[in-house]
């Protein structure tokens, strides 16, 4: 994700992250009486996701009246395999009235709410390890969490990082386990829904309601999940390989069709650097933000339609948001501490879109990045993996993250560069890998294992790099001349 302003420089702040094994391993104390446990024990934010089950799909149906802001219903139904034999199990949920659970059809034993989105789930019958089962919930009440947002005139939006699905159906909130989401949604006739993926069939119920279907066939993870409901203008075009194309604003939003025009180019021009677009929709959604929010707004890489809010979409935030489409969804991290393996890449996107129009790097992003961080006594002292708990959306992972990749292009050349990031999404693609995997296949592809001393001062490290690592390549024509 980033802010969006309107100036061009792509120095400024943008946030929200978007991994290799998963983490759906039941613990032993767990797996010993039968429970999936609350937590998957993320070293950020150990009680989110759970154990015991991995999803392949979220089957999420919901009804939203904007002119009742403060009721939805929903019907949600989560279909997974169970990694451990499950006496019972948790989903994640905020707020809302559960109205009744069924495992495969069969009503549970009970259910009963944990802690701030726990939904414990005691089944009829034992799950055995290995067995695939499809749990429904039915709920109701008032959306609440910090990503369900209230828009002007009853709208809504669901956008946030690390949380968002929680806010509106049930699901195991945490990157390391995907799975594809179909939504079904039925509002009134005068608004629209917009989601993720390719759009499916509109019905109109001839009782003043319509009913939107939205199909994301390729695993996503939970927080990068969306549901838009505004009266929306709504662009419809495809691309040159018949990719569909949707792109929606708000009232009062700018319909901007220089984007418009602009996002093919952008796509094409990615996918030359990291491999084929991987999913079977594109566009954007960009909604008004909270009236009261400063100016500029905010942009988050929703999977196959980034979401812009309270701001305009400017080249820039589509390069990044754009990018994350590979890195943070497609590729996705195995926990917080991986955010770089989104941020820092997407960051230097905007630089390399920056060259392709003819900027030089090395005279004009490198040594002003060096000046900006003269300026910052605290610009080196977060590690870019593992930066903390509290920090996983750090700037670091933006300036000094944007910087250290341009530096490992410098050391190890184009060729082994632009084969790392091409070689990671073939590898990984649709799945989740961490930042030390990155590092070991940079050093395969480059043939470089002495990178390991260039990763431990730019990444593992919390002081300026020496300046044989800050300087390499054609970089050391800005070295101190003392140091040459």
């Amino acid at each position: 994700m980033r802010s969006t302003t309107r100036r061009r420089r792509h120095f400024a702040l943008v946030g929200i992250l978007a991994g290799a094994m998963l983490l759906t391993t039941v613990p032993s104390s767990a797996a010993g009486t039968g429970a999936g446990g609350p937590g998957l024990g993320d070293p950020y934010f150990p009680d989110d996701g759970n154990s015991g089950y991995d999803v392949a799909d979220y089957d999420v149906r919901v009804a939203y009246d904007p002119d009742h802001p403060d009721h939805l219903t929903g019907d949600t139904t989560v279909t997974a395999t169970a990694t451990a034999r499950l006496d019972r199990f948790h989903l994640d949920l905020e707020g809302f009235e559960v109205d009744s659970v069924t495992i495969d059809g069969t009503p549970a034993r009970s259910f009963s709410r944990s802690g701030a989105h726990e939904l414990l789930i005691t089944p009829a019958r034992r799950i055995a390890k290995g067995a695939k089962f499809a749990v429904r919930v039915r709920y109701s009440g008032k959306p609440v969490g910090k990503s369900w947002h209230r828009l002007p005139d009853g709208a809504a939006n669901v956008t946030g990082e690390p949380h968002s699905a929680t806010a509106w159906y049930p699901a195991n909130d945490h990157p390391s386990d995907k799975a594809t989401l179909r939504l079904t949604a039925t509002v009134p006739e005068a608004w629209t829904v917009i989601g993720n993926g390719r759009p499916g069939r509109t019905t109109s119920s001839g009782h003043g309601q319509k009913t939107y279907r939205w199909y994301e066939d390729k695993p996503l993870a939970t927080y990068v999940s969306t549901i838009a409901i505004d009266k929306f203008t709504v662009h419809t075009s495809k691309l040159a390989d018949g990719t569909p194309v949707v792109n929606a604003y708000s009232p009062g939003t700018v319909i901007d069709p220089q984007a418009e025009a602009l996002l093919p180019e952008i796509i094409d021009f990615l996918a030359s650097k990291f491999g084929p677009y991987p999913f079977s929709s594109a566009g954007f959604i960009v909604v008004n933000g909270d009236p009261a929010a400063p100016r500029g707004g905010a942009a988050l890489e929703t999977q196959s339609r980034p979401t812009y809010i309270g701001g305009a979409v400017f080249d820039s935030s589509l390069v990044h948001e754009y990018t994350h489409q590979w890195f943070g969804n497609s590729v996705s991290f195995t926990d917080w501490r991986d955010g770089c393996l989104a941020e820092c890449v997407a960051q230097y996107a905007n630089q390399l879109w920056d060259e392709k129009s003819g900027a030089d790097l090395d005279t004009g992003f490198y040594p002003g990045m060096i000046e900006q961080s003269r300026q910052d006594p605290d610009f080196w002292s977060v590690k870019l993996y593992d930066p903390g708990a509290g920090r996983e959306l750090h700037s670091a992972l933006y300036f000094k993250g944007s910087m250290m990749m341009h530096a490992l292009r410098r050391t190890i050349g184009d060729a082994a560069f632009f084969g790392t990031l091409r070689q990671w999404q073939r590898e990984h693609r649709y799945g989740n890998a961490s930042w030390p995997q990155f590092e070991a296949l940079a050093k395969k592809v480059s043939a470089r294992p002495d990178l390991s001393a260039f990763f431990d001062a730019w990444v593992h490290g919390t002081t300026v790099p020496e300046d044989k690592y800050l300087y390499p390549g054609s970089l050391g024509a800005l070295a101190p001349a003392n140091s040459r």
